[in-house]
């Protein structure tokens, strides 16, 4: 069954350009755009998509309400969001990824990696352009991830530990997984098994305490 996905941008030549782009995959397809935030949100409602992607500055309501309205941690039955920006701000990341986005991207990172996204999104994974991780993630090591100054709950493995400093790095797990020589599956179950031992529910966690502990540089 095909990825469902909606387009919200208020440019329409960025929404033509990826709805090309997602048309493409034999394994997506573009159900719905927008053009503002307001109608964004009743599509998404209307629609249900697999996946939203959200640009952020909009007409009527911006693209972080808008992840705040469909994926925000008092929606009961929460779309996934990707937000998609030009703007690299760190107050737009800190903000997308509080309110429930499930992955940012710049324009510019490129197809390949709005593809990776979408699918990053329906495995349940979060993925941040890597233009914009390292920093991103050394701002937010104290602030997001407490559990960071405690050791973890049961011992990391050295592969676990590879894994970490790799995640901190802003890689995908594609590129983990070519890197480490593993699947992108087994790639997944590390990830898993660190979140769980951390206590810690994302890959921005997982980062954060690399970074705090001295684990994101080899």
């Amino acid at each position: 069954m095909s990825t469902r996905i909606v387009i919200a941008d208020d440019q329409e030549n960025v929404r033509s350009g990826f709805r090309l782009i997602l048309d493409a995959q034999p394994d997506m397809q573009v159900v719905g755009e927008a053009a503002d935030g307001a109608s964004a949100v009743e599509l998404a409602r209307l629609l249900r998509p697999d996946v939203l992607l959200a640009d952020i500055r909009m007409p009527k309501l911006d693209g972080l309400e808008v992840t705040r309205l469909l994926a925000g941690p008092d929606v009961a039955d929460p779309v996934r969001v990707v937000v998609v920006t030009t703007f690299d701000l760190d107050e737009y990341v800190n903000t997308a990824l509080r309110n429930g986005a499930c992955g940012f991207l710049l324009k510019r990172s490129g197809p390949t990696l709005l593809v990776e996204a979408v699918r990053a999104a329906m495995a349940g994974d979060t993925l941040i352009a890597p233009q914009v991780t390292v920093r991103l993630l050394q701002q937010l090591r104290a602030k997001e991830a407490a559990s960071s100054h405690r050791s973890p709950q049961e011992t990391l493995t050295e592969r676990e530990l590879e894994v970490v400093r790799l995640v901190a790095q802003g890689k995908t797990n594609a590129e983990i997984g070519a890197e480490l020589f593993i699947s992108p599956g087994t790639t997944k179950t590390h990830i898993a098994n660190v979140q769980r031992k951390l206590a810690v529910r994302n890959r921005v966690g997982i980062a954060a305490w690399a970074w705090d502990t001295g684990h994101a540089i080899p």
